[in-house]
């Protein structure tokens, strides 16, 4: 490597709360401590609050030379509408979503500056400072059923790439039937335990976690849903199952959000939820700081949700998970699915509808502790090795 190496840029969908994409961020950061690192998105934010970066318009650059690293996240599937609504507050998102009807296409490129239609995959051409364009375990389980011309582009952007690893099979063998060889990586914050275990148990000591565990002395579920799981049925069936579980296995129940972007999580839905339960002891977790989030999770006796890296955090400190689905997205593959049955244990549980919640976490509770941990060791392994080679990639 020279005395001098080049800046890498670290580029994903962390200029918006999702928790997973967040911590991309920091991981990446966290392995590249030998280079200087820029944090850039689609749009300028500041996300240090919710423990996050200050971000940078990455198409603003104007560095002389760059490594461009795609930190990962289900990016070869966003288009441009669903990238520009969500770096929206949900207020606005909700007009915009009305008001777009006809010309979604126009107000995107509008927004993002760029007439890309998927604009967190980036190529060489789009920025010619780029010395060397890479992708970390990236998903796109949804390619195949975008239109043509998506596809077209993202394929023609992934074939002059200097490294791409994807985090899922069902990915891997869609981009090798257009001619893609993508390696197969776990998902980066599958080290989160390890990179920031420092960082998470000082946050689960803090008052607000501290109070909560203490509120439950048989430990609780860390429970999670998104805003499409939000009409009045579905939550009254989601508070009976979760009843049950909380009865069963004698846990508390908390529940949170793992994201604040439109169509993501919805404080409402799980306030709904709580006042329709009768657990003796069922909370509402309110913090938006992903350190937060990973502490609560740390902490608890299992995960169950819609979110994948609230099971990849689960999975980093080997306990128990599944996730919870909608009834359609068991009809095709989705990217928890694809993820779980890429890196889960053949038995292993993976996901469950609404209806199934109770009967899920029974599941998820008898699975060996010490073979979940010997999976957590396992992934952290390969994740090492994965990003070490493409690290091996940048300019030297």
């Amino acid at each position: 490597m020279t005395a001098h190496p080049l800046p890498v840029v670290l580029f994903g969908a962390f200029d918006r709360h999702n928790f997973g994409d967040m911590l991309f961020a920091h991981v990446a950061a966290r392995l590249l401590t030998d280079r200087r690192v820029r944090f850039a998105g689609l749009a300028a934010r500041d996300l240090r609050a919710q423990g996050g970066h200050r971000v940078e318009v990455l198409r603003q650059m104007h560095e002389r030379a760059v490594d461009l690293l795609h930190v990962g996240g289900e990016i070869l599937a966003c288009d441009a509408w669903e990238a520009a609504v969500m770096l929206q507050s949900p207020d606005d998102a909700q007009k915009v979503i009305a008001s777009q009807q006809h010309d979604r296409s126009g107000w995107a490129q509008r927004v993002l500056a760029t007439s890309e239609r998927v604009p967190y995959v980036v190529s060489k051409n789009e920025l010619p400072c780029a010395a060397r364009v890479m992708f970390n375990a990236v998903g796109g389980v949804a390619l195949d059923v975008r239109e043509a011309a998506l596809r077209d582009e993202v394929i023609a952007k992934l074939a002059h790439t200097d490294d791409i690893s994807v985090r899922d099979l069902h990915t891997q063998a869609l981009l090798a039937r257009s001619g893609i060889d993508a390696r197969l990586a776990p998902d980066c914050a599958l080290l989160v335990a390890e990179l920031f275990g420092d960082v998470i148990r000082e946050r689960a000591n803090a008052q607000a976690l501290a109070t909560l565990r203490e509120a439950a002395p048989n430990g609780y579920l860390a429970v999670q849903f998104s805003a499409d799981f939000g009409d009045d049925a579905t939550l009254a069936r989601l508070a009976a199952q979760l009843d049950r579980t909380a009865d069963a296995h004698r846990l508390a129940i908390v529940l949170f959000r793992a994201g604040a972007a439109p169509w993501h999580d919805d404080l409402s839905c799980l306030e709904r939820t709580a006042a329709q339960m009768h657990a003796p002891c069922v909370q509402v977790f309110r913090s938006l700081n992903i350190w937060d989030i990973c502490a609560l999770i740390a902490h608890s006796r299992g995960y169950l949700g819609s979110s994948l890296h609230g099971r990849i955090v689960a999975m980093a400190y080997g306990l128990p998970r599944i996730n919870l689905l909608r009834d359609e997205d068991f009809a095709r593959p989705c990217k928890q699915t694809a993820f779980a049955q890429t890196w889960e244990d053949a038995d292993a549980p993976i996901a469950v509808r609404v209806s199934e919640i109770a009967s899920g976490i029974d599941a998820a509770m008898s699975v060996d502790i010490e073979g979940l941990k010997q999976t957590a060791a396992r992934l952290v392994m390969l994740c090492r090795s994965a990003f070490q080679t493409t690290v091996s990639h940048l300019s030297r």
